[in-house]
């Protein structure tokens, strides 16, 4: 029975002296993490009111919520009695075995950083890289997040895409938008230039400056090829390019220019 009250007391007292602290512990995280929101709030509409870029606003927001998180990590741990030295070199250990082992996401930390520096692109952009096309929407430490044209979400590793050919389509505020037609050999070469001058004059979101290009570029195995180049705006680049391959295919077919198709002669000779 003696034993017994001595373990009773013994667990009550280790109840009262480590309770509390976990429980302090508990609360500290709690109020600790509801802190480092509002902070984080505050920091962001503070550099939204000075205009800071909105790339470089999400990257350091993930870095500083990152920062601290683990610092508040460790006070609840130093919290609960243990020997922050102790911690410290088993922290120092532990940080070198992981960032071995996890190489490739300190090199998608430092591609990240090196975005947000020389800024090859920024939020809003449209990019082609890694293989996707899309619009940039979030730039956080380890990965770009792209937004494709039919709805997809891309997440892409800032290590890859920080070392790698990447096309920004967003970077001039105009673009060339080229087109190849072809007209049959029989046609009139002259005719079907006018007619392609025509539709350009006619489309005013096509710009006069640079001047748009049009020459007879190839006599292919079936067809006259012309090569037409315009410039315009970029917003309105793919509005251009569909709307000017219908409008000629109409416009060569009322003026009865044709577009042929690949053909072959078979000769057939009967030998006896």
């Amino acid at each position: 029975m003696e034993n017994l009250e001595g373990i009773l007391a013994t667990i009550y007292d280790l109840a009262i002296t480590y309770g509390l602290k976990i429980l302090l512990a508990v609360v500290t995280l709690i109020i600790g993490l509801w802190i480092i929101k509002m902070v984080l709030k505050a920091i962001s509409r503070n550099m939204e009111k000075k205009d800071v870029d909105a790339t470089l606003r999400q990257f350091l927001g993930s870095l500083l919520s990152m920062l601290l998180k683990i610092m508040l990590i460790i006070s609840v741990i130093s919290m609960l009695g243990v020997e922050m030295t102790s911690f410290v070199a088993i922290l120092a250990a532990a940080g070198l075995a992981v960032g071995m082992a996890l190489s490739g996401t300190l090199q998608n930390f430092a591609g990240g950083a090196m975005i947000v520096l020389f800024k090859p692109f920024k939020i809003g952009d449209f990019i082609d890289a890694q293989g996707y096309m899309g619009t940039v929407k979030e730039i956080q430490i380890f990965n770009t997040i792209l937004k494709t044209p039919d709805n997809k979400t891309i997440i892409i590793p800032n290590g890859g895409l920080s070392t790698s050919s990447m096309t920004n389509f967003s970077t001039e505020p105009q673009r060339r938008v080229d087109f190849t037609f072809g007209i049959g050999y029989g046609d009139d070469i002259d005719k079907a230039k006018k007619v392609i001058e025509g539709l350009i004059a006619a489309d005013g979101r096509i710009l006069k400056d640079p001047a748009p290009f049009i020459a007879v570029s190839e006599l292919a195995d079936s067809s006259v090829n012309f090569v037409v180049r315009v410039w315009a705006n970029a917003a309105d680049y793919w509005g251009i390019h569909f709307d000017m391959i219908e409008n000629v295919k109409k416009a060569f077919d009322k003026e009865g220019i044709s577009i042929p198709f690949p053909q072959t002669d078979v000769h057939v000779y009967n030998a006896k």
